[in-house]
């Protein structure tokens, strides 16, 4: 087979494949998750002995790590940088909530959190 019709035929293909709408596909979309608030060096788990588990999140979270939202298994970290947000998690840490925002792979970018109910 020609380079050209190898070139043709390869032009062809993501034609189709972006009329047939395959690049939305890849596209993150915004999602509402429930929730524990916690920090991604612990975790789902806070082994610091004398230390409740929320005041452990905010120690990790002035020590560098990000915040986190454990649902099951999972643990997500939290992307934000607006201090009202950064404000409720820090409120939160170690409570229940509800985290909107968008997920790409482990990591949300928050757009908002609320305590859940």
């Amino acid at each position: 087979m020609s380079r050209l019709r190898i070139l043709k035929l390869g032009v062809a293909a993501l034609i189709i494949g972006a009329s047939l709408g395959a690049a939305p596909a890849f596209a993150a979309s915004t999602q509402t998750l429930t929730g524990q608030i916690s920090d991604s060096m612990c975790g789902a788990q806070h082994k610091e002995k004398g230390i409740s588990p929320a005041d452990c999140v905010r120690a990790c979270v002035k020590q560098g790590a990000h915040y986190a939202l454990v649902v099951g298994d999972k643990v997500y970290t939290l992307d934000t940088s607006d201090d009202s947000t950064v404000s409720k998690l820090n409120t939160l840490a170690w409570e229940k909530a509800k985290v909107t925002g968008t997920v790409n792979g482990d990591t949300i970018t928050v757009k908002s959190v609320s305590a859940a109910k």
